[in-house]
């Protein structure tokens, strides 16, 4: 009886550690393929993203067909701003891009607060009625748009293209400011309430302060619409000296002929601000201030 009891007790752990060693093996080395086919893909995919950016890169620093210079040249850069109007192009780019962003994130902050915290029909047809502008293509309004502006002295007009672009950054922008202003407790603003602050007085002083990633993303995306639009400036803009950076670049697309190397040298230029920009700006990309403020309630 006593053989008995103690044999029990010890045949458990051997039979628990030799049937389920192999199996722990087997399952962690699925796990180790599975991390290196996503690791695959993921390369892949980043392979197919990146190539295109090199080549354009390396294109534009590659020595032209009538160039006398060997290796890596800014030739192609030099010729680009000395031969055309590039840096007229880049300024009025920088011009509509800039203004579309102030304005945009102007207007959808207030606007998207409102859609945050408003709980009435009025506001509730004002949601719907931001979705039904945002599933109407652009397309659709570039005609209409043209004959109003034509009237209005607005085509061929940096600024017309800037409304254009203000409005239809607008829908997107207020959705995004809502859906951040919904992540912030409304505890903080009863306290400011309490404090004396008046609901005005709360939205900037205390919900603005802890939405600094959602309007940065908010900016940055009217600053990507604006900056690579090339329907509308095509269609609203004529002259030479009021081109867009991509009107720009198309200008030298020719029936018969195409000066890559000056089409690759002014891609990198409408590269480069959108790297900056996000570069500089994605340090400020960070939600834990919001925890911060409810420390200690």
């Amino acid at each position: 009886m006593s053989a008995a009891v103690h044999a029990h007790p010890q045949s458990g752990p051997v039979l628990g550690v030799t049937g389920t060693g192999p199996k722990r093996r087997a399952l962690s080395d699925a796990g180790q393929r599975g991390r290196w086919w996503r690791f695959i893909l993921i390369l892949i995919i980043t392979a197919i993203v990146l190539v295109p950016i090199m080549v354009t890169v390396l294109l534009a620093f590659t020595p032209g067909p009538t160039s006398t210079a060997t290796g890596v040249t800014f030739e192609n850069l030099a010729n680009v701003f000395s031969g055309t109007l590039a840096a007229t192009w880049l300024q009025n780019s920088l011009i509509t891009t800039l203004s579309t962003v102030v304005v945009s994130v102007a207007v959808a902050a207030p606007a998207g607060y409102v859609l945050s915290r408003g709980r009435s029909k009025a506001v509730s047809g004002y949601s719907l009625l931001l979705f039904v502008m945002q599933s109407l293509p652009i397309i659709t309004s570039v005609v209409p748009l043209f004959i109003l502006f034509a009237g209005m002295g607005l085509v061929d007009n940096l600024l017309g293209i800037t409304i254009i672009y203000v409005g239809s950054t607008m829908t997107v922008a207020t959705w995004m400011m809502a859906a951040y202003f919904d992540s912030i407790p409304i505890s903080l603003e009863e306290a400011s309430w309490i404090d004396g602050c008046s609901v005005f007085g709360s939205f900037g002083r205390v919900v603005l302060r802890n939405s600094l990633p959602g309007i940065l993303s908010t900016a940055i995306f009217a600053f990507l619409l604006a900056w690579n639009d090339y329907l509308v400036a095509i269609v609203f803009l004529r002259s030479n000296e009021i081109f867009t950076l991509p009107m720009g670049v198309q200008s030298f697309f020719q029936q018969n002929a195409t000066d890559w190397t000056s089409v690759m040298a002014l891609a990198v230029v409408m590269m480069l601000p959108p790297v900056i920009v996000f570069a500089t700006l994605n340090k400020y990309f960070s939600v834990g201030g919001i925890g911060g403020s409810l420390a200690g309630r």
